[in-house]
């Protein structure tokens, strides 16, 4: 772990601004900025959140890229990858729905509407796939 003792930096331009960030070595808890004479807020260091971002599981990608591929009447060749948007597929509203109810009936799932329209991408689809799997599940 790094830690600092004192740091000081200064920028100076033709219209001789300073930058100033002087920080102690170890519990910073913010940072002012003042430039002639002129001060910024504080930038507070604030205590990180705990995220859990998961992706899907390879085989429920490789099947939701199926299942669209089938869905958009697509050749086998379109490369369909976790990132492809359904509308750059060519997938319109109707398209999408159908997509969504092939997801249903392939998971055994429900997709709520709501859900349904927060969509775009194949990742979107499989990634809700496995949320809902996993609440079903409990």
């Amino acid at each position: 772990m790094a830690s600092l003792t004192q740091a000081s930096t200064a920028l100076s331009t033709s219209f001789k601004p300073t930058l100033q960030a002087v920080s102690r070595s170890s519990g910073l808890k913010s940072v002012s900025f003042s430039i002639t004479g002129k001060r910024f807020p504080s930038l507070s260091s604030r205590p990180g959140r705990f995220q859990v971002s998961c992706s899907a599981k390879p085989e429920t990608l490789n099947k939701v890229c199926d299942i669209v591929k089938k869905q958009l009447a697509l050749p086998e060749d379109t490369a369909v990858t976790p990132g492809s948007k359904f509308a750059e597929l060519g997938a319109d509203s109707l398209d999408t729905v159908e997509i969504v109810m092939g997801l249903e009936e392939e998971f055994g799932i429900s997709v709520e509407e709501e859900s349904a329209q927060t969509i775009a991408t194949v990742q979107d689809a499989a990634d809700l796939i496995e949320k809902l799997v996993e609440k079903k599940s409990t």
